[in-house]
């Protein structure tokens, strides 16, 4: 009797042991994977990317003596593939960033740099210098980029761009880099201690004395796979844009009274507020990205 027991502890020690390497070996092949293309696009080609030295941006472009510029750039060994889609008339390429940085946000990606507008640098240099696509060039306004990492669980880090653009005929273009990183490539930015950090998931919401809140079930789910991770700890940043008569005091008491009813939401949804922190910065702080404006929290999971 003792030795069927031990077996069968034996027994199943192993299977659990087959069914965490199958979950990982699952995980692994979906960050190997180019993220799923925006559903408003049509595809319209794709160029292998091998090279001992491919050009990665970290910072703003600029273009001195016909010379690209970067205060934190690249080259890295990588192979992969980049992608070009144009997004359809009744969709924009702000839903299809959107799209991307969440399906990046799912995968624990780090984002390494982003920008938007002019800020990015000239649209002719990401377009005929960087990606080499000429149909990439577009608006200098109307542009922005973001690269960001992920690293499966045998050590291999894959960087995904995101680039996109309106150009003057007021067609929208999107192009998608999904690349594998050589061994012992150096990845300017990356760092195993931010990878701790999860999100932000961008909560709009509306209301007074009850609130609604704009986040989609999507983002619920990727909120409770991330809180599943013991000892993980859930930051709510709470930002409210200042009206035109409105007092700071009147501004950060809506910030506050906001907090506390997603907090309230949360741990009905099972997220003890022992595990919550919230942080009220009213209009005190303003990020210059289009997505993260107005009335809204914004969400980081922290884990151990």
């Amino acid at each position: 009797m003792m030795i069927n027991s031990i077996a069968h502890r034996v027994f199943a020690g192993l299977l659990c042991l087959v069914v965490v390497n199958a979950s990982a070996q699952e995980a692994d092949s979906d960050l190997a994977s180019v993220p799923e293309a925006f559903s408003q696009s049509s595809f319209e080609l794709d160029v292998p990317v091998v090279s001992s030295g491919h050009l990665v941006l970290f910072s703003p472009v600029r273009e001195v003596n016909n010379e690209i510029r970067s205060d934190r750039m690249a080259r890295i060994p990588v192979r992969g593939v980049g992608n070009l889609y144009q997004i359809r008339r009744d969709s924009s390429r702000q839903d299809a960033r959107e799209h991307y940085k969440r399906l990046l946000q799912a995968r624990g990606a780090q984002v390494l740099f982003q920008c938007s507008s002019r800020s990015c640098g000239r649209s002719n240099v990401w377009a005929n210098q960087i990606f080499d696509q000429a149909t990439l060039y577009g608006r200098d306004e109307n542009q922005d980029y973001l690269v960001a990492a992920t690293t499966d669980s045998s050590g291999i880090t894959w960087l995904t761009l995101v680039y996109t653009v309106k150009r003057g005929n007021q067609r929208e273009y999107v192009w998608v880099e999904h690349l594998e990183v050589g061994e012992g490539a150096v990845i300017p930015g990356l760092d195993s201690a931010n990878a701790r950090v999860r999100g932000p998931i961008i909560v709009p919401w509306q209301g007074g004395i009850t609130y609604r809140f704009e986040w989609s079930a999507e983002d619920r789910r990727m909120l409770n796979n991330w809180t599943e991770e013991e000892g993980a700890q859930v930051l709510l940043t709470g930002y409210v844009s200042l009206g035109e008569e409105e007092s700071l005091e009147d501004a950060m008491g809506r910030a506050n009274e906001s907090l506390a009813s997603l907090s309230q939401v949360l741990e009905k949804s099972g997220i003890a507020k022992d595990r919550q922190t919230l942080i009220a910065v009213g209009p005190a702080v303003i990020i210059p990205s289009p997505e993260r404006q107005g009335d809204r929290i914004e969400i980081v999971v922290i884990t151990r």
